[in-house]
């Protein structure tokens, strides 16, 4: 049988795409070439998330649209990790469209093609995809708590654009030795103090001081309150004030 490959890896700047594709493509060769099968077709999708549905991934969309065409060129799908493949139910609406095409599916964790009447097939499939999703949420977490421990106990500028009255001020080196080795710094904010000015319409504006910058306990990115700004109009006089202003006032 003719097999076309399907794999995918998320990010690009902290993953290798090539050793991604190269770990994926042996584990699903190790699958189907001892029963003389062979690989003459490869998708794989780079910098999209699991949680995209397939046909919003290009790769897939293009193995999708394959799979209709009766001269495709190969008779079988493999994959070599459904953790990347399916995301939560994506494989509960995927592949109806496989057994409506007659074309298989092999995967790893059930040591060949999914058979689409095992309920034992269908339980693992849906227990990966499952796992998939809690992965993902599980970084997410951890990512969120630390950016809030590092909020709430360092004072970290976690990105954006500068409250009002505060400036960004350098922090040191990145803790991360690979970023601080492209040039990556830390920053923090400080409080930026403006003397009175006049503007060209002649009101002088004061701008008090900006307060005490202090991490929100929950890493919340709230800022405090802007200091107020003070307009002081000076006096007209009467006389060489307009119609309508001379009335409410007289």
């Amino acid at each position: 049988m003719r097999f076309a490959f399907y794999g995918r890896v998320s990010t690009e700047d902290n993953q290798d795409p090539e050793a991604s594709r190269n770990w994926q493509l042996r584990r699903a060769q190790a699958l189907i070439e001892p029963a003389g099968h062979s690989i003459v077709a490869e998708f794989f999708d780079i910098g999209t998330s699991r949680s995209l549905p397939w046909r919003r991934r290009p790769q897939a969309t293009q193995l999708l649209s394959a799979l209709r065409d009766p001269r495709r060129g190969f008779d079988a799908v493999a994959i070599g990790e459904p953790q990347r493949a399916f995301y939560g139910n994506q494989f509960g609406l995927t592949f109806p469209l496989f057994e409506h095409l007659g074309v298989q599916l092999w995967v790893p964790e059930v040591g060949g093609a999914v058979d689409p009447g095992s309920d034992a097939h269908d339980l693992v499939m849906s227990l990966h995809g499952g796992m998939s999703k809690g992965e993902r949420n599980r970084i997410k977490i951890r990512v969120r708590s630390a950016m809030a421990a590092q909020a709430a106990t360092e004072g970290r500028f976690l990105g954006g654009r500068p409250p009002y009255g505060y400036r960004l001020a350098d922090a040191g080196p990145h803790p991360n030795p690979g970023k601080a080795a492209d040039g990556k710094r830390l920053h923090r904010l400080e409080p930026e103090t403006r003397s009175p000015r006049r503007s060209s319409s002649g009101f002088t504006t004061s701008i008090s001081p900006a307060p005490e910058y202090t991490p929100s306990p929950n890493g919340s990115r709230a800022m405090p309150s802007p200091p107020r700004q003070r307009r002081i109009l000076r006096a007209m006089p009467t006389d060489t004030a307009p119609r309508g202003v001379r009335a409410r006032c007289g």
